[in-house]
C-alpha cells in the first residue's frame, strides 16, 4: 500500500500571513500563548497534541489543516495586534489585581478583541510608554537581554546631583543584583534635578536602583523612548496602534 505523502505546499494564512508549514513552536506563539522558548519546552514536556496526537518532537512542521492543541484547548495563529500606552501614574502592570487597584488593562482593555500582554514593566509610580502586544515572538525579542533594546528615561531627583555622582553614572554601578552599565545620561535642568538616562537594562526597577544607590530618591520617572518608539503625539494615558513603519523597524531590530 502506497505510503501518503504529506502535502508541503506553501500555504499563506490569511489572518497571520504566514507561510506553511511552520515550526509548532512558532505556531504556538503567534497564537498568543507564550514565546517561542516557552512554547519549547510545552511540547518537550508533552502538552501540545496536533490532530489529537502528542507531539515532542523539536522543529516539528504544522500544515494548514493541523489542529493543534495544548491542553484540551484548541489554538490557532490569531490576528497580531500592537498597542502602545503612554501610562499614567498609579496603575500596576498586570493583567489583573486581586487587590482592585488599578490596572493598565483598565486603559486598554477595549483596544481590541485579541488578548494582549504588556512587553516588559513599569512599576506603579513610574509614567511613559508601554507596549503590549499578542506577538509571542516579538515579544522574546525585545525582552531578551542580547538584543539590548535602547530604553530612555527622563528623570526627577529629590536633589540636586553633584558633579562627582553624575561622573558615576558612566562608570559601572554595582547593585545587590550585580553591576549594571548607564548608556548615557544627561542632565536637563539648570538646578542640576532632571536628569536624562539610556540604558539598554531590563532589571526590576533598575533606574530608581541606580539613584538610590549615589544616595537619591527618584520623585518622578518617565520612560519617553523604547526602542524606536516615542511618545510623540500621544497624551499621557492615552494609546495607539504602532504603525507599519515601527512594526518594520522592531521586526529588523538586531
Amino acid at each position: 500500500m502506497e505510503k501518503k505523502k504529506r502535502d508541503n505546499r506553501v500555504v499563506k494564512n490569511p489572518i497571520k500571513g504566514n507561510s506553511y508549514p511552520i515550526r509548532l513552536n512558532k505556531y504556538i506563539a503567534n497564537a498568543g500563548i507564550c514565546s517561542r522558548r516557552d512554547a519549547d519546552e510545552l511540547i518537550k514536556s508533552g502538552q501540545i497534541k496536533v490532530n489529537d496526537k502528542l507531539v515532542t518532537e523539536m522543529g516539528y512542521q504544522v500544515q494548514n489543516t493541523d489542529k493543534v492543541k495544548y491542553g484540551k484547548k484548541l489554538i490557532q495563529p490569531e490576528k497580531s495586534v500592537y498597542v502602545l500606552l503612554n501610562k499614567p501614574k498609579d496603575f500596576i502592570t498586570t493583567m489583573e489585581d486581586t487587590h482592585d487597584r488599578k490596572t493598565v488593562m483598565d486603559l486598554v482593555g477595549k483596544a481590541c478583541q485579541e488578548r494582549i500582554f504588556p512587553v516588559g514593566r513599569l512599576d506603579r509610580n513610574t509614567t511613559g510608554l508601554l507596549l503590549f502586544t499578542n506577538d509571542g515572538l516579538l515579544t522574546e525579542k525585545l525582552t531578551h537581554p542580547s538584543y539590548q533594546i535602547k530604553k530612555i528615561y527622563q528623570i526627577e531627583l529629590d536633589k540636586s546631583i553633584t558633579k562627582s555622582d553624575f561622573e558615576k553614572l558612566n562608570d559601572t554601578i554595582n547593585l545587590e543584583d550585580g553591576p549594571v552599565k548607564v548608556d548615557n545620561a544627561a542632565i536637563l535642568s539648570t538646578d542640576k534635578r532632571t536628569i536624562g538616562l539610556e540604558i539598554h537594562i531590563g532589571k526590576n526597577r533598575v533606574v530608581r536602583r541606580i539613584f538610590e544607590s549615589l544616595g537619591y530618591e527618584v520623585i518622578k520617572l518617565d520612560r519617553t523612548m523604547y526602542g524606536p518608539l516615542t511618545k510623540k503625539d500621544l497624551p499621557r494615558g492615552k494609546w495607539r496602534f504602532l504603525s507599519e513603519k515601527e512594526l518594520v523597524i522592531l521586526r529588523n531590530l538586531s
